[in-house]
């Protein structure tokens, strides 16, 4: 597959999801201590948390040469791959930590293998912060690792939390971008029916997480942090009129005395396309403009895009916004 399409652009997919075997044999090793289930099956593989339950995950997600063949299928240059749930946030801190380093070390190398396809978002022990900070150290150092990923919250700890300054002092200080991903979800027991934890829950935690940073402070404490929010920013656009309002009546937030409308912090966001509608990716490119989108995928998972490139060609797009959203944001925030 040539690396651009017929506009010069690389398709670069921010939004894709990476189990290595190095992961999962952590993970299978140290997880009965902690309840934590891992079992593989003919028709995919399963992990069981206290807050999460995923499977049949298919082994695409661990096959590298299934994932570069999806690639050139879907026509996607490069994936920026990252860890979805649960992450590394179940065990102590020696196994968050082990966890996290298996991680990172199994992304470098994949980038190592196929280093103009593959590059990894790092994935750090964030309960532990002397441990995040030096695996922060550590594996930002390796090849190809371009970012940090980290959930919406970390078991139930907004990210406004004084636990993690520390942390977000020092990637700000490395200049790494950060992109977020729901983990625990809103709504308790009346999203269990009709898989609504994924399809509402998720959208709804990742707007929680946004309005921690604004109002929480944490993007006026580190003007140089950016962070990536995934399905299209969730329900945060289309609730902005009501935040921005609420920020001036609601007594909580008043005395706050944020230096700028809740809705001027939108700036400090990027977003991905994983919106499924037309109108909606029109609606968030409306809000936040082309050059602050990039192509997500969800690979390999059912709620994501099976042909992430083709879906802008159903959206009303500008030659210039199409460069954008394609590869140029991406690759400019990842330095690619």
């Amino acid at each position: 597959m040539p690396n651009h399409d017929a506009s010069g652009v690389r398709a670069i997919d921010i939004h894709a999801h990476y189990f290595p075997q190095a992961y999962l044999d952590v993970l299978a090793e140290e997880g009965p201590r902690f309840q934590v289930e891992y079992r593989a099956a003919e028709e995919g593989f399963y992990i069981k948390t206290d807050a999460r339950f995923q499977g049949p995950l298919p082994y695409r997600a661990v096959d590298l040469e299934k994932r570069i063949a999806d690639m050139d299928a879907q026509g996607t240059a490069v994936q920026a791959m990252s860890l979805t749930g649960p992450m590394a946030h179940w065990g102590d801190e020696e196994v968050s930590h082990k966890l996290a380093r298996a991680w990172n070390d199994a992304a470098s190398a994949a980038h190592l293998l196929y280093p103009t396809r593959l590059v990894g978002l790092l994935t750090l022990p964030m309960l532990f912060p002397d441990r995040a900070i030096d695996e922060l150290n550590r594996a930002s150092k390796l090849p190809g690792l371009r970012g940090v990923y980290m959930g919406t919250n970390i078991n139930h700890r907004d990210l406004d939390d004084p636990l993690f300054e520390p942390i977000f002092n020092r990637i700000e200080a490395l200049d790494l971008p950060i992109f977020l991903h729901p983990l625990q979800v809103v709504g308790g027991p009346r999203t269990a029916a009709f898989s609504l934890t994924s399809i509402l829950g998720f959208p709804f935690d990742t707007a929680i997480a946004a309005c921690h940073l604004i109002f929480g402070g944490v993007l006026d404490r580190h003007p140089k942090l950016r962070f990536t929010l995934p399905h299209g920013g969730a329900v945060l656009l289309i609730l902005m009129g009501r935040i921005d309002h609420g920020s001036t009546v609601r007594p909580e937030i008043e005395k706050l005395r944020l230096p700028r409308p809740p809705s001027k912090y939108l700036d400090r966001f990027t977003y991905d396309t994983i919106v499924h509608s037309k109108s909606a990716m029109e609606f968030v490119i409306g809000e936040v403009g082309a050059e602050r989108i990039m192509i997500g995928s969800d690979y390999c998972l059912d709620m994501g895009y099976e042909q992430p490139v083709h879906f802008l060609d159903q959206v009303n797009l500008t030659s210039a916004q199409r460069k954008l959203i394609q590869g140029d944001n991406a690759a400019r925030i990842l330095k690619l």
